[in-house]
């Protein structure tokens, strides 16, 4: 369950992102990644490729031991997450394959787009809130990285330090003031 100050905002099943970025992926959309991100979805592609493939390929392996491969549930469920595994990776691939890594010099300061780190308070209950706006590809906002995408993202991209905003979220209006911005 996600804080209240993460109201509005949507974390994809995997992860990555969301639904409708894969329908953009397939049209070759430009993708936005911060360098941070783009490291992130590398050293994942890797675990999956390295760990997760390996350890899968061991379950079948062992459980092509328990006889009749069209009765064996164990052999079902370690397919089953191959493909799931092997989804996974070409999707990364896909992403790192597309994606455009920001340069430092790239992300604003002077008003909040991706990379920026914003600093800003809630109007209503007067709580203070640090995140860095990345892309939906990268987006994570139990750890603070929040999607130009999402309600409260859209509502920040172009402002600048010193404004109140409005975001429309699913359980109603928030306001914050942007108390800073920075790299």
């Amino acid at each position: 369950m996600l804080s209240p100050k993460f109201s509005g905002l949507w974390k994809s099943e995997t992860g990555y992102y969301e639904r409708q970025e894969n329908a953009r992926m397939s049209q070759d959309v430009e993708l936005v990644l911060t360098p941070k991100g783009h490291a992130r979805l590398e050293s994942e592609l890797e675990r999956l490729r390295s760990f997760q493939r390996n350890e899968v390929a061991e379950r079948l392996r062992d459980s092509k031991q328990f006889g009749d491969l069209t009765e064996n549930a164990e052999y079902e469920d370690a397919k089953q997450e191959q493909a799931l595994i092997e989804s996974q990776i070409s999707d990364l691939r896909r992403v790192l394959q597309i994606a455009q890594v920001l340069e430092d010099d790239d992300i604003p300061t002077d008003y909040i787009g991706i990379g920026s780190i914003v600093s800003m308070t809630n109007v209503a209950t007067k709580d203070e809130w640090e995140f860095t706006l990345v892309g939906s590809v990268e987006a994570d906002p139990e750890n603070d990285l929040i999607s130009d995408v999402s309600p409260i993202g859209d509502a920040l991209v172009g402002k600048k330090a010193g404004e109140t905003v409005t975001a429309h979220v699913p359980s109603g209006t928030v306001r914050y003031k942007i108390n800073s911005i920075r790299k």
